[in-house]
């Protein structure tokens, strides 16, 4: 890298130097991609164990579609959104992530979701080992696609585990923390210390706060929510048999944008359908239940912050941003 005009090489120190290389590959205009540049500034064997995943599961993430072919996008495009929002969440608080923590991150961005399109020789297999509760009892008549559907979370931590090889994790305690993270996208308790500590030691002495990544990553996927993430191009609602999932289409179509500042999640909505409203509604008074979640299991247990505490609605007509 050139030195500026006015600096005589050799004039800084090795680590001043090491410093302004890792500031500079993050552009000023790179923001939805601030988490991959970071960790390719601090470990470019890092980056590449989690690029090298990312290319392994464009085709595994598409699988959902399987057993979900009208439901809301869950492939790898839903995945670079979620990251693209744990940017924004993350903000100036990035330095302070250190390089297993990013990477843990970013995995379980592109993991989260795996459950949703495993086979049925693992659902078989990976059903039996899920905590299930009161659930067939509240649900007797749940199919498959259902229990998938419900408990997914599960059953990416297991797919995850079963699949570990071909992944190539650093270590089983990277491992261990996307399983944590992936998991904790949702129904998890994140205050619990034993599954979630706020320092999981590293082999190489450092530590990873679990509450935070995991929150980081609940909140994410809680908020992808608008137009963008079924667009017109790519989903036809008149070919859509199920009617609850065309509702929850024209809910997604309705919510035109996000807002999201330091203090709140604004939701631009299109307000002209009273039914679609109701369940705009209905979805914001759970967004803002996971925001309240999330924001006690990290303020109260670790020294990162989430600062947005509100979640608003803001109509702006059917004419409104939108895809």
């Amino acid at each position: 890298m050139p030195c500026s005009p006015t600096a005589k090489a050799g004039s800084r120190s090795t680590s001043q130097k090491t410093k302004r290389k890792e500031d500079s590959e993050i552009p000023d205009d790179s923001n939805s991609f601030a988490l991959e540049y970071r960790l390719h500034a601090l470990d470019r064997d890092l980056h590449k164990r989690f690029t090298d995943c990312v290319f392994v599961l464009q085709r595994i993430l598409s699988n959902y579609k399987l057993l979900f072919p009208e439901y809301t996008d869950h492939s790898e495009l839903h995945s670079i959104t979620v990251v693209q929002f744990c940017n924004l969440l993350i903000g100036d608080q990035l330095k302070r992530l250190n390089k297993h923590e990013i990477y843990v991150l970013l995995s379980g961005c592109y993991f989260h979701d795996t459950g949703m399109g495993i086979t049925q020789k693992d659902f078989e297999a990976f059903s039996r080992k899920i905590a299930f509760g009161d659930y067939f009892e509240k649900h007797p008549n749940a199919t498959p696609a259902e229990q998938i559907r419900d408990f997914h979370n599960e059953y990416s931590g297991l797919f995850l585990r079963k699949y570990a090889a071909l992944f190539e994790f650093p270590s089983d305690v990277h491992l261990q923390a996307v399983i944590q993270i992936s998991r904790g996208h949702r129904k998890t308790d994140l205050r619990d210390e034993s599954a979630y500590p706020t320092a999981l030691p590293t082999p190489d002495g450092a530590t990873i706060c679990l509450p935070y990544l995991a929150a980081l990553l609940r909140l994410a996927d809680e908020i992808d929510v608008t137009a963008a993430r079924n667009p017109k191009l790519l989903y036809d609602l008149e070919a859509i048999t199920d009617d609850h999932q065309l509702f929850e289409h024209k809910r997604h179509r309705a919510v035109r944008d996000l807002v999201i500042d330091r203090d709140s999640f604004t939701l631009l909505i299109d307000d002209s359908d009273p039914v679609v409203c109701g369940m705009i509604q209905r979805m914001a008074d759970k967004m803002q239940q996971t925001l309240d979640t999330c924001r006690e299991a990290v303020n109260g247990r670790t020294p990162f912050e989430i600062t947005q505490s509100r979640v608003l609605l803001h109509p702006v007509g059917p004419d409104g941003p939108g895809v």
